[in-house]
């Protein structure tokens, strides 16, 4: 099979067994509302600022939670089996585009609660979706490859954790300037620089995800 077979192939069989356990979705969703519903509870009323840093806080620990999954749950039998049948640029083509998906459904599904729950609607709502789709692919991106990088070693919840954090603090830096840009309903020729910032910055990691992981998966 090429390249594009191999992904499609690949990409339905997550969503096959995503459909048939529902334990991510369900698991991440059930920490966003609890999360959500928590933080009104102890709040009630929040400013803006603080209103946005603490969607950003929820986010991070739910992509974590949902995309940390990716190869860490994978036993060692379907890895052996996979590895026969699919290229590791195919693999890891495959997990980034589920996670993505995965993420965006999740972020939106938490923001429109999020803003339903507190009462509060962004000057420019349409540029902070924006920004919540740029965080969730950023967060897909990163988390992926950090846990490819992490599935190999012993510990690897501890290794994901160490790994990510310095990568994933200037993002988080990126989209909460972005996303309190919105909120304070800016001229969006503030925003794009931000914009092209997250762009660039998931273009390299994902370069470099193709480079590494063939040789991560070699072994």
């Amino acid at each position: 099979m090429n390249l594009a077979s191999q992904v499609k192939h690949l990409i339905k069989k997550e969503l096959l067994l995503e459909w048939r356990s529902k334990y991510t979705l369900n698991g991440v969703l059930l920490y966003v509302v609890s999360t959500v519903f928590v933080c009104f509870l102890s709040f009630v009323s929040v400013d803006k600022i603080t209103w946005n840093a603490l969607f950003w806080i929820i986010m991070l620990f739910a992509s974590i939670n949902a995309v940390s999954k990716s190869f860490l749950q994978e036993s060692k039998g379907r890895q052996l089996y996979i590895y026969t049948i699919a290229s590791p640029i195919a693999l890891i083509i495959s997990k980034t585009i589920y996670n993505v998906l995965l993420m965006t459904l999740l972020t939106l599904i938490a923001l429109g609660f999020y803003m339903l729950v507190f009462d509060r609607t962004p000057e420019d709502l349409p540029m902070y979706i924006l920004a919540t789709i740029l965080g969730s692919l950023s967060f897909s991106t990163i988390f992926t490859m950090v846990s490819a990088i992490a599935s190999k070693a012993g510990n690897g919840g501890m290794l994901m954790a160490i790994l990510s954090f310095p990568i994933i603090i200037p993002v988080l830096i990126v989209l909460i300037k972005l996303t309190k840009n919105a909120i304070d309903g800016l001229d969006r020729s503030v925003s794009w620089d931000e914009v092209g910032i997250l762009l660039v910055i998931n273009v390299l990691v994902m370069a470099v995800s193709l480079l590494l992981f063939p040789y991560l998966w070699r072994d």
